[in-house]
């Protein structure tokens, strides 16, 4: 017989509500606790009515979306409406499915927490947020063999695993192509000092669409900042007050990023686009409505959440373990003033 909540919470230690806001992916809990609560319930074999009734009568049952912020420098209350779309391409597609779509918000804990996790609940299959995850992280996931996963927002070519990413690199020669067919030859490029393997990718896009484009690459134009508005914004004034040389025009590595130097260099005299041209990545809302606005990256979110639901049942419903699957999904330049062509 299945355990209750107050089964649960008495094996544990806690409260019925402690008990509840972790079954319920809530954030404000100890890792320890959380841990707790879900060995309990798993000793217990504890399922919601809800979840009991899916199973009996249909074994196509819960796919779970973890939203990981391993360090919040990236996955956090700026890019809320990013993930967001990512959320609400899932939900349409396992509904379509029909799949119930569990979510649940895992900040600062280890790879080897986020997979204890997954164990504990043991859907059918999961998607993970992978945007702030190390290769070493990636390569600890292989280790999962109870269900079958999907990787979001990141990329590694070479690892045997399942992703779905945005094609960095198609997306930034667009962005190139487009300032050098505006006269531009002095191009600079905005990095983020934060490890991602987006942000690694769009770098290396950066460097190798200069040169198939035959646009000499200067160093003095590359320049690194925090990911976050705050952050990047501070950066950029420092950089600024050491008198950094400037460009024609700057590529930004997200649309976060390009808000905070904007400002830095509105408040240093620095006009956009007369004085310099910029360019950001994500097509964020905000975008649209900033002074100027923002020249950027559109990548369908809600497509790449539709693909990991998509690939996902595909492995869920394979009777056999199938070769790993990579989906790159492509973008559209989305032009406005924050670029003023020279020809």
């Amino acid at each position: 017989m299945a355990g209750t909540l107050q089964d649960i919470a008495d094996a544990a230690g806690v409260s019925i509500a402690t008990v509840s806001l972790v079954l319920n992916g809530k954030e404000g809990i100890s890792a320890e606790t959380r841990q707790k609560v879900m060995q309990a319930a798993e000793a217990l074999n504890y399922r919601p009515k809800k979840q009991q009734s899916l199973m009996s009568a249909n074994s196509r049952n819960t796919i779970q979306f973890l939203k990981i912020a391993m360090h919040g420098h990236t996955v956090n209350r700026d890019h809320n409406v990013f993930i967001s779309d990512y959320i609400d391409g899932m939900f349409r597609e396992a509904q379509r499915q029909g799949y119930k779509l569990e979510i649940a918000n895992i900040k600062g804990e280890s790879i080897d927490y986020i997979i204890d996790s997954l164990l504990s609940r043991k859907p059918e299959g999961a998607i993970l947020l992978g945007t702030e995850f190390s290769q070493n992280d990636v390569i600890a996931l292989k280790s999962i063999d109870f269900c079958p996963i999907v990787v979001l927002d990141t990329y590694f070519d070479y690892l045997d695993l399942n992703f779905v990413d945005m094609n960095n690199s198609d997306a930034v020669y667009k962005i190139i192509e487009y300032l050098v067919s505006c006269g531009f030859r002095k191009i600079g490029f905005i990095n983020s000092n934060v490890q991602t393997r987006n942000f690694y990718l769009r770098k290396q896009a950066f460097i190798g669409s200069m040169q198939v484009l035959g646009q000499k690459v200067d160093e003095n134009y590359i320049v690194d900042v925090d990911s976050t508005f705050n952050g990047a914004y501070k950066d950029m004034m420092v950089h600024l007050s050491r008198g950094i040389k400037l460009p024609e025009c700057y590529f930004c590595a997200n649309d976060i990023m390009s808000y905070g130097c904007i400002k830095a260099f509105k408040e240093n005299g620095i006009r956009i686009p007369e004085d310099l041209s910029i360019v950001g990545f994500d097509n964020l809302p905000m975008s649209a409505s900033m002074d100027p606005p923002l020249t950027t990256i559109d990548v369908s979110k809600q497509k790449m959440g539709h693909f990991a639901v998509t690939l996902l049942d595909e492995l869920i419903q394979s009777p056999e373990r199938k070769n790993s699957v990579k989906i790159l999904v492509g973008s559209d330049l989305i032009i406005r003033k924050s670029v003023a062509p020279k020809i």
